[in-house]
């Protein structure tokens, strides 16, 4: 009988540098399915990240993360997530992540009201990740 894996080895890595490198008991991730958790000794898959809030655990300290789209890989003992941006909460500037947020509201009104000129999937894709920022940072009790 095989020995249960007590940690998950983590990486976050994005097109610029890798972020995170760590042993965990568990991570919660917005898969584009859903969120999902994932425990040592997983069962193995690969999905796509939609943009949100990815958080992990180490003892009792959680961290967060927003991060936008890109894929996980889970295996038993490892899940390598390879995203286009993320963001620890930390590094995330609450004020310029409003700001974002209403830009990004102001562009889709506009488009809805039938500026043609304005990219309604970048905006809503700004808008999304916004959002998960300032998830991220209201989760880590980051204060408003």
């Amino acid at each position: 009988m095989q020995e249960q894996t007590e940690k998950l080895s983590l990486a976050i890595v994005t097109p610029t540098e890798q972020l995170v490198f760590e042993q965990v008991d568990e991570l919660r991730v917005p898969g584009t399915e859903g969120d999902f958790e994932v425990f040592p000794e997983h069962t193995p898959f690969l999905t796509s990240l939609r943009p949100g809030v990815l958080s992990y655990r180490i003892g009792a300290k959680i961290q967060y993360f927003a991060v936008s789209g890109g894929f996980v890989e889970v295996i038993p003992d490892r899940v390598i997530i390879l995203a286009q941006t993320a963001e620890s909460s930390d590094s995330i500037s609450v004020d310029r992540a409003k700001k974002a947020k209403e830009r990004a509201k102001r562009r889709l009104e506009s488009a809805n009201k039938g500026d043609r000129e304005i990219d309604v999937e970048r905006a809503e894709t700004a808008l999304l990740r916004a959002v998960a920022r300032l998830s991220a940072c209201t989760l880590a009790g980051k204060k408003f």
